[in-house]
């Protein structure tokens, strides 16, 4: 079997590799297993050096990374350079923080002493996907590696090479080999792996369908699992919100990596004292993005990785369309080659239409109104996915009390949902359990283990 590189914006084939044959997956299984048990024996300042030289190695190879990302998904370049930037920043953030998220801690008790440390798990093994090539694996790799942990990657199979890139990043900082692995197989393949008891943990980043799989084999196997899922992000105005800014930020919430984001602003939820001075703004400002070829620093919003997605998400915006939907900006299939899909605009829709009801992932916004702030919570929370939410008032008091009420792993009052190395992401309900990044996230993958000294 090969797996080849598709250019989205061309349809030209980049590059083929040859998979990787269940004879050396077998061998690379063994050696991470080896080297992980000298992994875990260095001190974590020995550790955190590696990932230093990691983030240096980013940093320096940053044209060339995000040239690499840009060819083979079809991110505009800006934000694949940004990307690789900020796989960097999140290597630097374990180095600075492990021994401090890593030290025991002491819990008295009845006992004369007894405390928490936390230990490595062993093998991990992340399977991601090809939105964010480069960030999310790192996201996943630093905290894991900090940890003491070896790390086995599945990347999506139409980013192998950018699976191979990283791997050498790695090699070329220093980790000893063997320390991190990327495997070029399958995705069955890969689920047959969560069981393998060389295998001590797995993070899935994905759509529902894979978590789901994912999750239950890592259940039968009775292995931990941290699972970040899709995502239909509320974007919720407020009567008294700056909807200009409001407008503005939902226009780049809903374009960021040409709208193919779990954390992409997707249902736009607005009062209506300001429903139509929002959607007015929100048209201006979604077409004024430029879609062309992402190689194009000018460029805003790139071709969708692959066919099937373009024909997805025009098949959600026929079908809302049909269903009474307002078509007010795109909704055409270009000619020419590439994945290219405009900039579209659906307003005045019900919470039971295709695009206001799916995940919509590509730069395709949905507009519904809402009657007062009860109304538009309820709006908010109608969806099984709770990845994050983003609020819009100028009453930060107001802000403080409505979060509670939304169902999100994260919400951003007057701002776009990112992620932070410093912030645990995740997510609640379809959008997946466990948490990465920050403290959280470096612990999903530490034994916390109990030690209770009670004497001679």
């Amino acid at each position: 079997m090969r797996l080849e590189s598709v250019n989205p914006a061309t349809g030209e084939v980049i590059a083929s590799y040859e998979a990787t044959a269940p004879a050396e997956v077998d061998r690379r299984l063994d050696a991470a297993v080896a080297a992980q048990e000298d992994w875990r024996r260095l001190p974590i300042e020995r550790r955190a050096r590696v990932l230093q030289a990691v983030a240096a190695g980013l940093r320096a190879g940053e044209a060339d990374c995000a040239r690499l990302m840009t060819l083979e998904m079809g991110k505009p370049i800006r934000e694949a350079a940004a990307e690789v930037r900020k796989s960097a920043r999140v290597c630097d953030f374990y180095a600075d923080q492990s021994a401090r998220f890593l030290a025991p801690r002491d819990i008295p008790t009845d006992d004369p002493v007894s405390y928490v440390r936390y230990d490595p798990l062993g093998v991990l093994l992340g399977i991601m996907p090809w939105n964010f090539p480069f960030w999310q694996v790192f996201r996943f790799a630093a905290p894991a590696l900090a940890a003491g942990n070896a790390a086995v990657l599945k990347h999506a199979s139409n980013v192998p090479g950018c699976a191979l890139a990283i791997e050498r990043v790695f090699r070329e900082a220093g980790l000893p080999e063997g320390l991190f692995t990327a495997l070029l197989v399958s995705g069955a393949a890969a689920e047959a792996l969560v069981g393998d008891a060389r295998v001590a943990c797995v993070t899935l980043t994905g759509s529902e369908p894979a978590g789901r799989k994912v999750g239950a084999a890592a259940g039968a196997a009775l292995k931990p699992s941290v699972l970040e899922l899709g995502g239909s992000d509320p974007f919720v105005v407020l009567a008294d919100a700056d909807v200009p800014k409001a407008a503005q930020v939902a226009a780049d919430a809903r374009c960021l990596n040409s709208g193919q984001s779990c954390i992409a602003a997707k249902r736009f939820i607005v009062a209506r004292p300001v429903y139509d001075a929002f959607v007015e703004r929100f048209a201006a400002a979604l077409a004024a993005k430029r879609v062309g070829d992402p190689l194009d620093v000018a460029t805003d919003v790139g071709p969708l990785a692959r066919p099937d997605l373009r024909a997805d998400l025009h098949r959600q915006v026929l079908a809302t369309v049909a269903e009474g939907g307002t078509l007010a900006l795109g909704g055409q299939v270009p000619d020419g080659r590439g994945n290219f899909y405009p900039v579209t605009l659906l307003t005045d829709l019900r919470p039971d239409q295709t695009a206001a009801r799916e995940e919509t992932f590509g730069p395709a916004a949905a507009v519904l109104p809402a009657d007062d702030e009860a109304h538009a919570l309820r709006l908010a929370n109608q969806t099984p996915f709770g990845l994050g939410a983003s609020l819009w008032t100028r009453d930060l008091e107001r802000a403080r009390h409505l979060v509670a009420h939304l169902d999100a792993g994260a919400v951003f009052v007057n701002g776009l949902v990112k992620s932070d190395p410093r912030l645990p992401f995740g997510g609640v309900k379809a959008s997946g359990y466990g948490r990465e990044l920050a403290e959280e996230g470096l612990r999903a993958f530490v034994n916390c283990k109990t030690v209770v000294l009670a004497g001679p």
